[in-house]
């Protein structure tokens, strides 16, 4: 049984072949030569960070099924300065097109250092911007983005730092390794 823990780099898409008619864009197997692996959840082309594979579909299952309620954080820079009351929809859930989320853990951090991202993300002199760790236990698509957009602070770069027990660590964009796998 293999799992790899990957850190996807900005613009790249989290499956093995790219669209057919669409842009030409970066894949998994632009990155990573293991025959048999398979990303247990996504992460939007716009988002970076850690992506979990495995060839396990048991593991793959409890990495991204809901039901399994394993944590997945986020360092999120999000436009606008919330305080802690501003953040309080959040940890209750938000109302989003598909119903409602379940209650996030939220709150607000130094700016992380984290490797520069290509293209970088703008810079508007007079609009603040912050950082939250923010982990929630369901996937739905673009949620983490959509949840801060509800909240009214719309998000300007996303890194899923952690799944569960497994991080980033060291882990450079596009670098990847074998990780354990026991469940986290």
């Amino acid at each position: 049984m293999a799992l790899i823990l990957f850190n996807k780099p900005y613009g790249v898409l989290c499956q093995f072949t790219a669209e057919p008619n669409g842009p030409p864009r970066q894949t998994l197997a632009d990155y990573i030569d293991r025959p048999g692996v398979y990303p247990a959840g996504r992460l939007d082309h716009d988002s970076e960070g850690l992506v979990l594979l495995t060839d396990d579909g048991r593991l793959q299952a409890q990495i991204a099924d809901p039901r399994f309620k394993l944590g997945k954080t986020y360092l999120v820079q999000v436009e606008g300065d919330p305080d802690d009351a501003a953040l309080a929809p959040l940890r209750r859930g938000v109302m989003l097109k598909d119903g409602p989320t379940l209650p996030a853990e939220v709150r607000r951090i130094d700016p992380p250092a984290l490797w520069p991202r290509d293209p970088p993300v703008r810079f508007r002199k007079s609009v603040p911007d912050c950082w939250l760790e923010l982990t929630i236990r369901e996937g739905r698509n673009r949620q983490v983005r959509r949840m801060t957009a509800a909240a009214g602070y719309p998000t300007l770069r996303l890194v899923r730092w952690r799944i569960g027990e497994w991080t980033l660590d060291s882990l450079a964009p596009g670098e990847w390794r074998e990780g354990l796998t026991a469940r986290a």
